[in-house]
């Protein structure tokens, strides 16, 4: 198998569970129970998840009589599927690839693509670019970055406690990585190029108030100033009446400022 610098495979969790060959267009099928398996080993390349995790992974508090001879049929069933891929023995697999070690089973990466792993490295180089003045490169990191998202992640994989949590977590982190493009765009003066995608955005998040602020400014940035001060009235109803909760300070000094200013040239953002 080569090394990490030429991957032999790619798991990708940025949408339904996909694995396949690199060089392969086609990924390979996988039953739900095993899809919850190697879903818990790619989120956590290189450590060892404990046999009582996956288990409560897979059957929550009450696991069946048979949880661990069952389990250990998955384990196989993922070796399997990672020698047909790899095409390699099964054997060198669970010597070399899925691992047994002492409590549970560990996922070693080197050779291993992961899109979850890809996405936080190229949004932190997007960052850096950015922060550094380089927008068109960070720019372009990002939109590279959530350009690996093919749906909700474990769209398809059956999610106990962990992958749960994950899941939230590489969810939230899909929301930073774009209300960070956005700005960066505005920044750069494309402020009508994400009008339409704020639109959609706060649509499908209607209380995230860092979407909500970065669409009003954009809107009046593009001498949409009413449009922008109704964004903030729709947003500051639906808290009061669904949360019970006013917008956020910066939110409000935002509105302020739309309200007040004679000029769109500039608008602070608003955090999130």
């Amino acid at each position: 198998m080569d090394g990490q610098g030429s991957p032999w495979a790619h798991c990708g969790l940025l949408g339904p569970l996909h694995i396949g060959a690199v060089n392969l267009d086609e990924p390979a099928s996988v039953a739900p129970k095993i899809r919850t398996v190697l879903a818990m080993l790619c989120a956590h390349p290189n450590q060892v998840i404990p046999v009582s995790a996956l288990i409560r992974e897979l059957w929550s508090e009450q696991p069946p009589v048979s949880a661990l001879r069952t389990l250990q049929t998955y384990i196989l069933n993922v070796r399997k599927l990672l020698s047909q891929v790899a095409g390699r023995e099964p054997l060198e697999i669970a010597e070399d690839v899925l691992v047994t070690r002492a409590g549970g089973y560990s996922l070693q990466s080197s050779g291993l693509r992961l899109d979850w792993l890809d996405f936080m490295q190229l949004t932190d180089h997007g960052r850096v670019k950015l922060q550094a003045g380089d927008s068109d490169a960070g720019i372009r990191l990002i939109e590279e970055a959530l350009g690996l998202w093919r749906g909700s992640a474990f769209a398809d994989v059956p999610t106990g406690p962990v992958l749960e949590s994950r899941r939230l977590l590489l969810e939230e982190s899909r929301l930073d990585a774009v209300e960070a493009l956005v700005n960066a765009k505005i920044e750069a003066g494309l402020h009508q190029e994400v009008i339409a995608e704020l639109a959609s955005l706060t649509s499908e998040h209607p209380f995230h108030e860092g979407l909500h602020a970065q669409y009003m400014r954009a809107l009046a940035l593009n001498g949409r100033r009413a449009r922008a001060l109704e964004v903030f009235g729709r947003l500051r109803t639906r808290l009061v009446n669904e949360v019970g909760i006013e917008p956020g300070y910066p939110l409000q000094q935002l509105q302020l400022k739309i309200l007040n200013s004679h000029t769109t040239k500039y608008l602070p953002l608003a955090a999130g």
